[in-house]
């Protein structure tokens, strides 16, 4: 089971059934607002606050690379335990 560094701002999150290391990281952040196609932490912070599925599988990817996890199969992750991990690691994050 990987670990968490609460310093860093990681969680761990079960998803599909597996114990997934999560962090939001600069990187991530970056790689959300490329995605979304807005520009700074105002308009990505709006434009979080209407996610469609599609959307919820590029904020958890995103977050999942920061955790270190690289790509994960997202087929068995549901809408319920995706927005629970995604707020989990936003608020580790102090977000």
């Amino acid at each position: 089971m990987p670990s968490a560094n609460k310093y860093r701002g990681e969680v761990i999150c079960a998803l599909a059934g597996q114990p997934r290391k999560l962090c939001l990281t600069l990187g991530a952040l970056a790689e959300l607002e490329t995605a979304f196609e807005v520009d700074g932490w105002e308009q990505l912070s709006e434009r979080l606050r209407r996610l469609s599925a599609r959307d919820m599988t590029a904020v958890l990817g995103a977050l999942l690379r920061g955790g270190g996890e690289g790509e994960v199969a997202l087929d068995g992750v549901d809408f319920r335990e995706a927005a629970e991990a995604v707020a989990a690691a936003f608020n580790a994050a102090g977000g």
